[in-house]
Parts: C-alpha cells; sequence; structure tokens
C-alpha cells in the first residue's frame, strides 16, 4: 500500500519503562521493579463517590475544563498546601491524567523547530511528545549536581528557539526534590526570560523528609507557568485518569480548546471521585507516604551493603543507583537482572542519554516483595563481580 503515515509518528518508539516491562511476560519468575504503579487501593471514599455518581445517574458530559465543583476543590486544596493561587472558573482544568494535560500544553505552545529544556534524567514519556510535534528535547544535566538543576547550565542552554523550560520534582526516575534556594534562583532568571515554563509536580504529595515548593507559589512567573497534577500516585487512582492543569486565565483559554477536541472531558464518574479524594482523602498520602519511606530506607541501604553508588531520594517512589563500575551498560545490566537474577528493572537509558549508566528501581511495591528482590540482586552481583 502506497499510502503514508506521519512520519513523526511512525519514528517514535514505545517508552523504554514499557519495553523491559514486557519482556517480563518472558520470565514469570521475575520480580517486576518497573513500573511505577502504587501498590495500594484507592480511598474507599473516592470509591464510594465514583460508584454512586453512577448509581445516581451522573454520567453524561461535564464541561470542557471539567466539573466547577471538583475544580473549586482543586483550588482549594493547592491553596491551603501550596500557597497557590488559582481561579477554578478560568485557570483551573481537568484532564484525562497528568499525562493528557502535558499533551495539551505541549501542543498548545510548540511550533516545529521550538527547543524545549528539561533537567535529565527524566520522566520517559516527554520527548515522543516533543518530538512528535517537530520540536526539540534540550537537556539539562543533572548527573553531577546531586540531579538539581543548575542554573549557570539553564542559563548557558537559553538560546532564541527556547519556547520552554520543564521541571519535574519529585523527578522520576531519581527521586530527587528541588532544593527551595534553587528554585529560587531558577525563578529569578526564568521571570525575565521570554519562555514558558511547565511544571509537572504529580509526585507533589510524595514528598518525605522536605515540604515540597510548587512553581506555582511564584506570583512573578504566573503569567507563563502551567501547573500539572493529577491523582494517579497521590491517592492509587492511576486508572481513574483523573489529572488537573493550572494556569493563567489566558493561557488556560487555549488549552481547554485543544482538550476540548481530544478527550471532550474527563470520566465524570472519575471527576466525583477526585472531589472525594481532595477533601474527605486529602490525608491519604501521608498514610501511603509512611510505608513509602520504610521501603525506601530498606531499599537504599541493600543497595548501598552492594557497593551500588546511589543517592538517597526525597521523593515519588523510585531510586536510581548507578551501573557504571559494573562494565557494562545499563540495558545490558538491566537485561542481565532480569534473565540471570530474576529481577526485573529499567535502563537508565530509557531516560534519556543522560541517564546512562544508571538504572531505575520502582519501590512501589510490597515490602515482602522488595526483599526478595534484593536478595535476588545481590545474589546476581556476586556473579558478575
Amino acid at each position: 500500500m502506497s499510502l503514508q503515515m506521519n512520519q513523526r509518528i511512525t519514528d517514535l518508539g514505545i517508552s523504554g519503562i514499557r519495553v523491559f516491562s514486557n519482556k517480563l511476560v518472558n520470565y514469570p519468575d521475575a520480580l517486576n521493579l518497573t513500573i511505577g504503579q502504587p501498590d495500594f487501593a484507592a480511598p474507599q471514599a473516592v470509591k464510594e463517590a465514583a460508584a454512586q455518581s453512577i448509581l445516581n445517574d451522573q454520567t453524561g458530559y461535564s464541561s470542557n475544563a471539567g466539573l466547577l465543583e471538583l475544580r473549586e476543590a482543586v483550588a482549594t486544596f493547592f491553596e491551603d498546601k501550596y500557597q497557590c493561587h488559582y481561579n477554578p472558573q478560568t485557570e483551573i482544568m481537568v484532564t484525562n491524567g497528568a499525562s493528557q494535560a502535558l499533551d495539551a500544553v505541549l501542543r498548545t505552545i510548540l511550533l516545529p523547530g521550538d527547543e524545549l529544556i528539561i533537567p535529565a534524567p527524566m520522566y520517559a514519556g516527554y520527548v515522543p511528545v516533543i518530538d512528535s510535534l517537530g520540536a526539540k528535547a534540550v537537556y539539562l544535566d543533572t548527573t553531577d549536581t546531586q540531579f538539581q538543576p543548575s542554573v549557570e547550565r539553564l542559563k548557558e542552554l537559553i538560546t532564541p528557539n527556547t519556547k520552554a523550560v520543564m521541571f519535574n520534582y519529585p523527578t522520576n526516575p531519581t527521586g530527587a526534590i528541588i532544593a527551595h534556594d534553587v528554585m529560587d534562583e531558577i525563578v529569578e532568571f526564568l521571570k525575565d526570560q521570554d519562555v514558558y515554563i511547565i511544571s509537572d509536580e504529580i509526585y507533589s504529595e510524595n514528598t518525605f523528609e522536605h515540604e515540597h515548593r510548587s512553581f506555582g507559589y511564584y506570583p512573578e512567573i504566573k503569567d507563563r507557568l502551567f501547573l500539572i497534577h493529577g491523582l494517579s500516585k497521590s491517592h492509587a487512582m492511576t486508572g481513574y485518569r483523573i489529572g488537573f492543569l493550572m494556569g493563567h486565565e489566558r493561557l488556560i483559554a487555549h488549552t481547554v480548546k485543544v482538550s476540548a477536541f481530544n478527550i471532550l472531558c474527563a470520566s465524570v464518574p472519575s471527576q466525583y471521585g477526585a472531589i472525594a479524594a481532595l477533601t474527605v482523602a486529602k490525608d491519604t498520602p501521608a498514610d501511603m507516604n509512611k510505608d513509602y519511606i520504610d521501603r525506601r530506607d530498606y531499599v537504599y541501604g541493600r543497595l548501598i551493603e552492594m557497593g551500588f553508588d546511589v543517592q538517597k531520594p526525597q521523593g515519588a517512589f523510585y531510586i536510581f543507583p548507578s551501573i557504571t563500575k559494573f562494565g557494562m551498560t545499563s540495558e545490558e545490566f538491566a537485561t542481565r537482572l532480569m534473565e540471570e537474577g530474576g529481577v526485573g528493572v529499567v535502563p537508565g537509558s530509557a531516560f534519556s542519554k543522560i541517564g546512562e549508566g544508571y538504572i531505575r528501581i520502582t519501590y512501589a511495591y510490597a515490602m515482602d516483595t522488595l526483599i526478595v528482590a534484593m536478595d535476588r540482586m545481590a545474589t546476581f552481583l556476586k556473579k558478575i563481580i
């Protein structure tokens, strides 16, 4: 057949995370530490609210921006917790997960030839969307700055083609948070630059020893900031597909149009569940974090015992040890660990070329699983050293 497809799409590969997750089908006895999905159930109040909306036949379309009651709950939650001030009428929209919020932002602002700066290593799902729009991802290397974005490096990367700078803190895959003084320096610089700022803060509720500070905290950049959030990670609601996009009304007026012609609106029963998540179940993440901290501390301690060079994560539920001392690429290491050691992890190369030399381990799994997985890793290392 001579019909052609969009080459920008046909050139895309699937996520490196899913590549290794899918390979585990061939190794049924291997333990899967690849997918960043909480192993908790969604709060009971969320399930009841979503189910009740179905029983009440509240299953029609909502407005394109989402139920006003939910947007009001979002506004209250982010004002109370993070001192972010957004008008629920005009500055908040509900999306089909944080991923769709990101898609709406990028399709709203990016043109072919635009550049978007991203601290790396970074989430595997960003670059394919950027590439599909004919834009270019520019990596800000954080591997020698404790995964903190250097404002000096950021200044060096800004060009006339820079359309936006995107942040994701706490970070997937490293679990790093951004220090408040570093954020202050970045905002001081970017407030005078003619660029958009995108902040993916999906893991803000999964911050451990330090208080999360949102980029929405700074009124001086509100006119150019897109703030992305959602409930997948914080409330174990991955399948509910509820995300939020917040920004100045001038920005949201356009992203709502993109979303309207894409998904029309987010699932209405899920939106009712989200209202419960942000009100009666708003403290759920704190309870989950107690287990995440125990799991993190256990995995971190075991990795140190094994001789890994690794930074202790301060948020999310990932840890990103270096494997350079073992003389293999990250893909080789992850493949052998899966085939010979019975543990599935993700090679760092899945998180951009900057991630080469690392592997990502997800500790969003039960402690029993993590104990066996670390035992298997220890045995595997004895074979290859």
